[in-house]
C-alpha cells in the first residue's frame, strides 16, 4: 500500500501540509508518497471539504486478490513502511531488495557494486591494516581486495581508479555513509562520490545504522576475516597475499550457494563502459542559472549559501519550477529546493538519477560549463 498502514490520516495530513507549503509540485509529491496525481488530488479536495476528518478511508480492500504480493515480501515492505513513512513505493521496493539479495533484483554483471571496509586489524608488525573491498552485486565476483594504510581518500580512490581500468565502470556502487565513501552538506556527498556522479555512476548508500542493506557484502566479509586474518599475517605485504590468494579461490574455485553453486567467474564479464581520458562535460539546460561552489563549499546565490566542500570547484545549477522556487541540481542529482522568498534551502533525500546521463535530459549545453577534473 502506498500509505503508513498504522497511521494512514496522518499520512495524507502531512501530504496534505507539505503540498501547501508551495515548495512541490504534485508530481514530486505523488511520487515521494507512491501515489497517483489523481489520488494527491482527491485527499486534497476531501481535506478541504472536511478537513482532517476527511482523510479517513471510506472504503476497506478486497479479502483476496489473485495478483496479491508474496506474503514473505510483503511483510518486509511493512517493516520497511514503519520505520520510513515517507518513503514511496520505489525506494522501499530497492531497500527490500537489498535486504533480501534472493529475491532481489539485480539482473546483470556491473549494474551494482558493493564496497566496504573491513574492520582494521594490526598485523604482526603492530601496523594497522584496512581491508578495502570491491564487489559485483550480481555475480558475487571479487574486484578488489586491498591491505591499505587507511580509509582516506588518497589511498582509496587509486584502488577504484585501477577497478575502473581493469573491468570498466558500473551503474551504481553502494556503500555505507562512512568515509571516504558520504560526508557532510547537501547530497551527503563526499569527493569520492562527486567523481563517481562525473564519471555516471549513481552513488548508492544504505541507511545509517543498517549493515543489513549490504548483507551479501557483510558476509563476504565474514569468510574473508575467516579465512585471511585469523590470525592476522606477520606484515602488511604478507596480508596481502593472502587477500591475494583468497581472492583467486573465491572467484574462480570456491562454488557459491546464492549462483546454484556456480563460481562467482562464470558469472562476471567487465562493462562495456569504459574508463574515459577525462571527465565528460558537465552540462546543464541553457535556461538554468549556473554557480560555481568555492573552496569553502559555498555559492553565491542572492546571498552566500553553503552547498557541500565536496562540490568544490564544480558547476550546479539552479532551474527555477515556480515562482521563487528553485531545484538545485548537481549533474543529474537534485540536491535541494532553494526558497527565495524566505532564502532557505530545503534538502531533497529522494534523489532518483538511475538511467539518465550526465547532461539534463533533452537539454542543449551551456557554453558557460567547463569540463573540470
Amino acid at each position: 500500500m502506498p500509505w503508513h498502514e498504522t497511521s494512514p490520516m496522518e499520512q495524507r495530513l502531512e501530504f496534505v501540509r507539505e503540498f501547501e507549503t508551495g515548495l512541490f509540485t504534485m508530481t514530486e509529491l505523488a511520487a515521494q508518497y507512491g501515489i497517483c496525481r489523481k489520488t494527491g488530488y482527491k485527499w486534497l479536495e476531501r481535506y478541504d471539504e472536511d478537513g482532517a476528518l476527511g482523510l479517513h478511508d471510506r472504503s476497506r480492500r478486497p479479502r483476496a486478490s489473485p495478483h496479491a504480493t508474496d506474503p514473505e515480501l510483503l511483510a518486509m515492505l511493512m517493516r520497511l513502511r514503519q520505520r520510513h513513512p515517507r518513503w514511496g513505493a520505489k525506494k522501499l521496493l530497492v531497500v527490500a531488495a537489498r535486504s533480501a539479495p534472493k529475491a532481489a533484483w539485480m539482473t546483470r554483471a556491473n549494474e551494482v557494486w558493493t564496497t566496504d571496509f573491513k574492520g582494521e586489524f594490526l598485523t604482526g608488525d603492530h601496523r594497522y591494516c584496512y581491508p578495502f573491498t570491491l564487489r559485483d552485486g550480481f555475480s558475487r565476483f571479487i574486484l578488489r581486495c586491498d591491505a591499505l594504510t587507511a580509509h582516506t581518500l588518497a589511498v582509496t580512490r587509486p584502488r577504484f581508479e585501477r577497478a575502473f581500468a581493469e573491468y570498466g565502470l558500473p551503474d551504481r556502487i553502494r556503500s555505507d555513509n562512512g568515509p571516504p565513501f558520504g560526508g557532510p552538506g547537501l547530497g551527503r556527498l563526499s569527493a569520492l562520490a562527486v567523481w563517481w556522479i562525473r564519471l555516471g555512476i549513481v552513488p548508492e548508500r544504505i541507511a545509517p545504522g543498517h549493515p543489513e542493506q549490504n548483507g551479501s557484502h557483510e558476509q563476504f566479509h565474514a569468510v574473508l576475516k575467516a579465512a585471511t586474518a585469523r590470525p592476522p599475517a606477520a606484515t602488511a605485504a604478507a596480508q596481502q597475499r593472502r587477500f591475494t590468494r583468497f581472492c583467486a579461490e573465491y572467484n574462480h574455485e570456491r562454488p557459491h550457494e546464492a549462483l546454484d553453486q556456480a563460481v562467482p567467474a562464470t558469472r562476471y564479464q567487465p562493462s562495456p563502459r569504459p574508463l574515459p581520458r577525462r571527465l565528460p562535460l558537465l552540462e546543464y539546460p541553457g535556461h538554468a542559472e549556473i554557480r560555481r561552489v568555492d573552496q569553502n563549499g559555498y555559492i553565491s546565490w542572492r546571498q552566500p549559501l553553503f552547498v557541500s566542500a565536496a562540490l568544490a570547484g564544480q558547476d550546479i545549477a539552479f532551474e527555477e519550477v515556480d515562482d521563487g522556487i528553485w531545484t538545485v541540481h548537481f549533474a543529474t542529482l537534485a540536491l535541494a529546493r532553494y526558497d527565495e522568498r524566505h532564502r532557505t534551502l530545503h534538502p531533497i533525500t529522494s534523489q532518483v538519477t538511475t538511467g539518465r546521463s550526465a547532461s539534463c535530459a533533452g537539454s542543449a549545453p551551456d557554453p558557460r560549463n567547463e569540463e573540470r577534473r
